[in-house]
């Protein structure tokens, strides 16, 4: 008969079991060659292993964690979205859905082409790209330059290709072409033996900002000068000047200041938006 108080039974299950059994071969807590979960036990009450609490993260760094573990994974940086996705499972606040979401995505094969695309961006490596776009139109690019980025809530592979055919951009932007990376799921990536260009092709535009904008304007990481000036009848606006590498982005952009915005040059891109927005946003109007 063992003596009181040297020994306890436990009722475990098997993955509870399971667990313990790898926590005691983690620190060294060994039978021979087999864990020994009493060793383990008699560690933690002598204190040469202390546990720590595990329960003090809020909803909200949880939250946002996991956001950025898939925000890694659209920007192709598997190992760094497993990284924070084990962090995560081994917080005791995290819920069961997202619990099993996270061991999920920890088990799951993640699609060698977006661990190219990464490869390639990274290497500074030219590619040929297959894209099936929103229409299931196949099309196939050059890839000379690349590079992710989010735009409007969504996330876009820029990239600047030899391909031109169909790109209603001016001449001087026809090379650049805006892939949504949510729709390269049956991309095919074959390394190419090309020169890897610096950017994406850019223009300068200078656009003017009126009333309001010219006292509230936050200048952009993209903008080359912002500079307060007074016209002909002594109001005050702001001069703009940026670099763009799309005028449909460009126009999207300046869409929200409306009335109080004027595209002055270069003059193809002025008379590319009166063609093809202002004119058309007036026929709309006047027609309904």
């Amino acid at each position: 008969m063992g003596r009181k108080g040297e020994s306890i039974t436990l009722s475990l299950k098997d993955y509870e079991k399971q667990v313990l059994e790898e926590l005691a071969r983690e620190y060294g807590m060994m039978w021979g060659d087999r864990p020994n979960i009493s060793k383990l036990f008699k560690a933690i009450a002598n204190k040469q292993i202390l546990i720590a609490a595990n329960h003090d993260w809020s909803t909200e760094k949880i939250e946002a964690l996991d956001r950025i573990s898939r925000i890694l994974v659209d920007f192709g940086k598997i190992e760094e979205a497993k990284i924070i996705a084990r962090i995560l499972c081994d917080r005791s606040e995290i819920n069961n859905p997202l619990r099993r979401k996270i061991e999920n995505f920890l088990e799951l094969d993640i699609p060698n082409w977006k661990q190219k695309l990464d490869s390639f961006i990274t290497r500074q490596q030219p590619f040929k790209l297959v894209y099936q776009d929103a229409s299931d139109r196949i099309w196939q690019y050059t890839v000379l330059y690349a590079k992710v980025k989010p735009i409007e809530k969504r996330l876009y592979l820029l990239c600047r290709c030899e391909e031109t055919a169909e790109n209603s951009d001016i001449k001087e932007l026809q090379h650049n072409w805006s892939l949504r990376l949510d729709r390269i799921k049956e991309a095919e990536l074959i390394e190419i033996d090309r020169n890897w260009e610096n950017d994406l092709q850019k223009i300068t535009v200078e656009f003017h900002l009126f009333e309001r904008l010219a006292l509230n304007y936050e200048e952009r990481p993209e903008d080359i000068s912002v500079e307060p000036k007074i016209n002909e009848d002594e109001k005050p606006y702001i001069q703009v000047k940026r670099k763009i590498f799309s005028t449909f982005w460009f126009y999207r952009d300046i869409a929200g200041y409306w009335e109080n915005c004027e595209i002055i040059a270069p003059d193809n891109v002025r008379q590319k938006f009166i063609t093809e927005k202002l004119q058309l946003l007036v026929q709309k109007y006047y027609l309904h």
